[in-house]
């Protein structure tokens, strides 16, 4: 493929089963509007490829059983033809980018994959049905590329959590891969939703990230979870900003708190909304001595 050239594009289950290569196959799940931070994850991909020569697919496809009632699903960025020029000379092989109706076709599933308790919490208390709805277009998506490894962003933090659980209960075989998450210039962890943001509201949603900064500087102290997420809030402030979602020191795999006993690697997580627009943003932290 010259560098130029764009990816392969199947649109339909049919369409992809003919383009599917023997080999590998590291996969990149996206619901497109791509940034810098879904290119990280295709470069990652790429890379583990390139030695042994197997395929890299990306999939793009907002999945309506990952959105309540309320949320964004009609107005979410839908970009498939800038999503094709992104990722042109790449190294892509193949974007799949069904239909609902393609991965859908009876309608909404009558069997779904249920997170179990990991999903209910934080992301999912706030967005009930979300990480089921994540949990089964993974697993189908991952079944139909007949992917061996898959690639996810730090960024989603708990999505991550969920989709390692999901492999390791379930033996499904393939390997998850995470990339740390990239940052605008400002600070704010690219999303795809950045863009809703009006520029008085991208100020007000750095409050997030400073947030998270200063409870960083507090683990690097060598504060307790406690301490750690009181110095969060303090960095956070108010101002005219509603509360966070959440904003807590938790166990990385599982997502339970972290209390002040707690020694070794956590995750400081949080989340604010910003008008309209929903943020989220998390960072590795190290607690005890």
């Amino acid at each position: 493929m010259s560098r130029d050239v764009r990816p392969a594009l199947a649109v339909d289950r049919t369409e992809l089963a003919r383009r599917l290569a023997d080999g590998p196959r590291t996969v990149v799940m996206t619901m497109g509007a791509l940034h810098q931070g879904h290119l990280d994850l295709v470069a990652e991909a790429v890379r583990r490829r390139r030695a042994d020569g197997g395929q890299v697919i990306v999939t793009i496809f907002v999945n309506p059983l990952q959105f309540g009632a309320d949320e964004d699903f009609d107005t979410y960025p839908r970009t498939l033809e800038a999503d094709l020029e992104a990722l042109a000379g790449r190294g892509v092989d193949l974007v799949y980018a069904p239909s609902a109706a393609d991965m859908y076709p009876g309608g909404p599933p009558k069997v779904t994959v249920d997170p179990g308790p990991l999903g209910d919490v934080f992301e999912g208390a706030v967005r009930p049905g979300h990480f089921a709805g994540v949990a089964t277009v993974v697993t189908k998506l991952a079944a139909r590329t007949g992917a061996t490894a898959a690639v996810f962003g730090q960024k989603d933090a708990q999505q991550l959590a969920v989709i390692r659980r999901l492999v390791a209960d379930l033996d499904l075989g393939w390997e998850v891969i995470a990339v740390p998450t990239r940052r605008e210039a400002d600070g704010l962890a690219m999303s795809s939703r950045n863009r809703y943001l009006t520029p008085a509201e991208r100020q007000a949603a750095l409050a997030l990230p400073r947030g998270i900064g200063g409870g960083l500087a507090a683990a690097a102290s060598g504060a307790p979870a406690s301490q750690v997420r009181r110095a969060a809030l303090a960095a956070l402030g108010r101002g005219d900003l509603r509360l966070p979602d959440y904003l807590a020191v938790v166990d990385p795999a599982t997502f339970a708190p972290a209390d002040d006993a707690w020694s070794g690697p956590a995750l400081l997580i949080g989340a604010l909304k910003v008008g309209a627009t929903r943020l989220i943003d998390n960072a590795e932290v190290a607690l005890g001595a």
